[in-house]
């Protein structure tokens, strides 16, 4: 079979890939754990400085990549320079940190000298989704392969042009043959892989059924696991609000990567108070944003990844409406031959209605009206979910009370939900287990080993 790389924004195929035959699997797996001695032998100070030559691959070839992420799933150029960035800027985090994050620990007790070391645990298989492409891959990365694990990708189909990049990154940085491959397979031959005794531990970040499968086959095989799974996250407006800086973040919140982020603000909890000059002010903002060719600059929404994406929205909207939601702006795909949705708003959403309930991956916000802020903690709450969450207030003592009360892994003030390397990120409930990123992520595949001496 070949992984075809279609353009979202017009639907022509660029290129296809051809997926690893039986023996190029076999080679990239043997690769990885052949390396993997060598790799934990050396000193993190190497390990870092090669992290640190990846950044510098990454700023030097940032237009190219930006450009390749764009035309393979749609994100508007601007917002794909600045993945790049991130990345860069990942990759020095860690370089920075990770000798102090793995530095031997002493621990006084009954020994004479007692310690906790941080030791890798060999191959990591990371699965990954196509909405950030290369995010996604160097966040675990990074931290992974400083820490002395080697690295196997198994990307998103839909991104095999990414997917292929991200090995070449590593390899013009001078990481050692096998440090990190990225396996041209299907979704079918991940099971295979992780039950492979080659791997010792899978992270995937993406649909929750998927992140089922991996749990039970990492499961079955006593391996270490990380889930990242989707979002519906919470953002609660409470009649003391500064609206014009909370819907101004709310579009970026929303509509930022076309709405397709684990992370983004997907309800919107309003107390009724403000909730009229909330959506006015929000609709105003929603019906400014320019769709278009993704690689112009100007372009703040492009067209989603896949038109089976889109389609899958549209009928979660349209089941919503026959629900009993009310459409503010939007509601509909555009026409053309893009996977283009508008920029959509649904208003009266309640409990009993789709976008109440599920996760709508795209752009599409849903506004759920509550009395008060007792009610908009138990409906923020209401949810399988549990990866992110806001609270706007101008009392922030206030809205740290709040934060602190909503299920989630992130929960944020005045602010958008957004990963940074220096601070711990994942969820809870059905959003997954484990951390990524700052010293959690670092320590989530590495074993911490007590050694006491008399």
């Amino acid at each position: 079979m070949d992984f075809k790389s279609v353009n979202p924004a017009n639907g022509e195929l660029m290129t296809a890939v051809a997926a690893f035959t039986a023996g190029e699997l076999e080679s990239a797996l043997q690769q990885a754990a052949q390396a993997a001695p060598y790799w934990r032998e050396q000193a993190v100070e190497e390990r870092c400085r090669l992290m640190r030559q990846a950044a510098k691959v990454l700023r030097a070839r940032a237009e190219e990549l930006a450009r390749m992420m764009t035309l393979e799933m749609g994100k508007p150029i601007s917002e794909a320079r600045a993945e790049i960035e991130k990345c860069a800027l990942g990759c020095e985090y860690y370089a920075a940190a990770g000798p102090a994050f793995l530095a031997d620990e002493e621990v006084g007790s009954d020994a004479g000298r007692s310690l906790v070391t941080y030791q890798p645990l060999g191959t990591v298989l990371a699965v990954m989704p196509w909405n950030f492409p290369f995010w996604q891959v160097f966040r675990f990365a990074a931290p992974a392969l400083i820490a002395g694990n080697t690295g196997l990708l198994k990307h998103a189909s839909n991104v095999p042009q990414c997917a292929q990049a991200v090995e070449s990154v590593f390899v013009e940085a001078g990481f050692p043959a096998g440090v990190f491959r990225t396996l041209m397979i299907p979704s079918s031959q991940v099971e295979a892989v992780i039950q492979d005794p080659r791997v010792q531990a899978v992270t995937l970040t993406g649909s929750e059924p998927a992140g089922r499968q991996v749990a039970a086959t990492a499961g079955a095989q006593i391996k270490k696991s990380l889930l990242e799974l989707g979002g519906s996250d919470p953002f609660i407006v409470l009649e003391d609000a500064d609206l014009d800086w909370t819907v101004a973040q709310a579009l970026l919140s929303r509509f930022m990567n076309t709405g397709q982020s684990c992370i983004a603000a997907k309800r919107f909890i309003v107390v009724e108070a403000v909730a009229e000059a909330f959506i006015a002010r929000f609709k105003v903002a929603v019906e400014a944003l320019r769709s278009g060719d993704p690689l112009d600059d100007a372009t703040q929404l492009g067209p989603m990844a896949r038109f089976d994406l889109r389609d899958e929205l549209h009928q979660q909207v349209v089941e919503s409406l026959s629900q009993g939601a009310v459409a503010v702006t939007g509601c509909n795909h555009e026409g053309g031959s893009g996977a283009y949705y508008q920029a959509s708003i649904l208003d009266h959403v309640k409990a009993g209605v789709c976008a109440y309930s599920e996760e709508l991956f795209g752009p599409v916000a849903s506004i759920i009206r509550v009395a008060d802020e007792d009610e908009a903690l138990r409906v923020a709450n209401d949810t399988d979910f549990g990866l992110g969450g806001s609270v706007w207030t101008q009392d922030t003592a206030r809205g740290e009370r709040i934060a602190r009360q909503l299920q989630c892994g992130c929960a944020f003030v005045n602010g958008m939900v957004k990963s940074d390397p220096r601070l711990p990120f994942g969820g809870i409930k059905h959003s997954g287990y484990g951390r990524e990123l700052s010293k959690q992520g670092i320590h989530e595949f590495v074993n911490a080993k007590t050694i006491w001496i008399r």
